[in-house]
């Protein structure tokens, strides 16, 4: 019978048929009419029917305290019990009217009492103390059984919850808009934690506010908190909120049941009467909290630290997501804002260029009036036009003076710059857009640093608009190779900062124009970037050259005054 109790969970893998076929041996075994396994509920402290076989159906409902019963002292003081005749003993409670003798013996496993076996005859005195003994050695060996076929499962299910987490996250991190995001988030949190509803909120240090940005699982919008309206959610004030207390300890916080009086004045839970117990987690973003991700269940229910462990690592995953799409937005909106000041920055070289070509013709105009010594009569009407000209003509000189020193770029702005420095905060700005291209930056300091006199901004601009370039000729990704060295020309210390990519090469037809203005290899291209590179570096009294180009890669040689010591 040991044997066959031990076969019984490599046979079905299945721990509720194996508990039924466990009963059904052991009733055949010792001829018992009916019998029972009962489990104890940690969330309810109660010992539930888990199977049953003879007794009535609606016996599956019942549900026995600790002490209760015979079941129930069983449980209670972790001791088999055989009750030969149970009309005479007074904590029988009767499931079945023909029952006249029991016996009961506990699972216990690693000190625990987990459930109780029964066994019931219609026979007055059917089972004895050597039958008691047999059957609390064979309920030993069952729950064994049930243990190992219980860890199965419980590793089954975290190979397939780290599955899911794998999976969530790639699907998190394809996710740039924030309201698709947070939706995801709160959608793959329910199911995998299969809770009756999910929540996350945002959190506003500055204003002291959280702010509900998606639920899941929600029967109607009327059930939703005060202040949220999908999106965007009203903002709530901490000091009314329950979840302000997860914010404040940046850990996760276990409520037992949300439905008591003790909670009635907080304004952040969902208006839902099913909701009874909820576990909150802080999304931490470099140990600071940007949120919290909340799951709801339809029960009172005690989360495991199985259960505690996933949620923060779901809540970690979705706090890396948020912070990345918020940085793939400032990238956007970085680009968008180079791509304005290209613009600008044209409008405003073509501006000079023209002021700089009016006034050469506007100074030779104005020497030859100078020149033609008209003396008109006062009277005389000419007078008056011969000061007109003279004065429009200061004026015009007065606006060319005007737009070429609007133009040149202030002395004020320019300091001393370390080369690494404004290469590795260039970097920065463009990690998350080479890392959505698959391109690998590389880029080594150079040693001593290399300082030069500059505009920060400009130079960064210089940077920027090729490695964008470069970006722009790797469609199926690549590298980028930065080298720092330095050069003597002509008694005068140089920078040269090579940039290598790996794509297809300048196009033959336009290499020996890529730095003219409004020229452009591409459809959607401004033909300005190169054009303003060059101006930028040539007012650093600097250049740029194209050292390498062809189907293995570009190289960019860039040069630079090192400053003076």
């Amino acid at each position: 019978m040991l044997y066959r109790i031990a076969s019984l969970g490599a046979e079905t893998g299945d721990p509720h048929a194996t508990l039924q076929a466990i009963l059904g041996e052991l009733a055949v075994f010792f001829h018992a009419t009916c019998g029972s396994i009962a489990l104890l509920n940690p969330d309810t402290g109660r010992l539930e029917m888990e199977v049953q076989q003879g007794l009535p159906p609606d016996s599956n409902d019942v549900a026995l305290r600790l002490g209760q019963g015979i079941t129930g002292w069983v449980a209670f003081y972790g001791r088999p019990q055989l009750v030969a005749d149970v009309a005479a003993d007074p904590r029988y409670i009767s499931l079945r009217p023909d029952v006249r003798c029991e016996m009961a013996a506990p699972m216990e496993a690693n000190g625990q009492i987990i459930g109780v076996i029964n066994l019931d005859s219609d026979r007055l005195g059917r089972f004895t103390a050597v039958d008691l003994a047999l059957f609390a050695r064979l309920t030993a060996e069952a729950t064994i059984v049930m243990q190992r076929l219980w860890q199965l499962r419980q590793l089954q299910g975290k190979a397939l919850q780290l599955e899911t987490l794998i999976t969530i996250g790639q699907s998190l991190v394809s996710k740039l808009e924030e309201q698709e995001l947070f939706d995801t988030v709160t959608r793959e949190a329910r199911q995998i934690m299969t809770a009756r509803l999910c929540a996350l909120y945002l959190h506003d240090p500055a204003q002291a506010t959280a702010r509900l940005v998606s639920i899941s699982g929600l029967p109607s919008p009327a059930a939703a908190p005060a202040g949220f309206a999908p999106p965007p959610g009203g903002a709530l004030p901490l000091d009314h909120c329950l979840l302000a207390s997860v914010l404040h300890t940046k850990r996760q916080i276990e409520f037992h049941n949300v439905q008591s009086p003790d909670y009635a004045d907080v304004i952040d839970l969902p208006h839902d009467d099913t909701l009874h117990s909820l576990l909150a987690a802080p999304l931490l973003f470099e140990g600071e909290p940007i949120g919290v991700l909340g799951v709801f269940t339809d029960k009172p229910h005690r989360f495991n630290n199985d259960e505690k462990r996933l949620l923060g690592a779901l809540a970690s995953l979705g706090a890396v997501a948020i912070q990345n799409s918020r940085l793939y937005t400032r990238v956007f909106q970085s680009e968008e804002s180079l791509r304005k000041s290209e613009r600008l920055n044209t409008l405003g070289l073509l501006a000079a260029e023209i002021a700089h070509e009016i006034r050469n013709p506007l100074t030779v105009i104005k020497l030859l009036y100078g020149t033609l010594d008209l003396n008109f009569p006062e009277a005389d009407p000419r007078r008056t036009d011969q000061r007109v000209i003279a004065e429009k003509l200061d004026q015009l000189e007065a606006i060319v003076t005007r737009v070429l020193n609007f133009a040149k770029a202030p002395s004020s702005l320019y300091s001393r710059w370390s080369v690494a420095e404004i290469v590795e905060d260039t970097s920065v700005l463009m990690r998350l857009k080479l890392a959505q291209a698959k391109i690998h930056l590389r880029f080594h300091p150079p040693a001593p640093p290399l300082i030069v006199d500059g505009h920060k901004g400009q130079l960064q601009q210089v940077l920027l608009n090729l490695l964008l370039n470069s970006m722009q000729v790797m469609p199926d990704g690549g590298e980028i190779t930065i080298r720092c060295a330095t050069e003597d020309r002509g008694g005068t210390p140089m920078v040269i900062i090579d940039i290598t990519d790996t794509g297809h090469g300048i196009p033959e037809a336009i290499r020996d124009r890529i730095f003219d203005s409004f020229l452009s290899g591409r459809p959607d291209g401004t033909g300005l970037g190169l054009a303003i590179v060059e101006r930028i570096l040539r007012s650093h009294h600097g250049d740029i050259v194209v050292l390498v180009t062809g189907p293995q890669g570009t190289t960019m040689r860039l040069s630079l005054p090192l400053a003076r010591s």
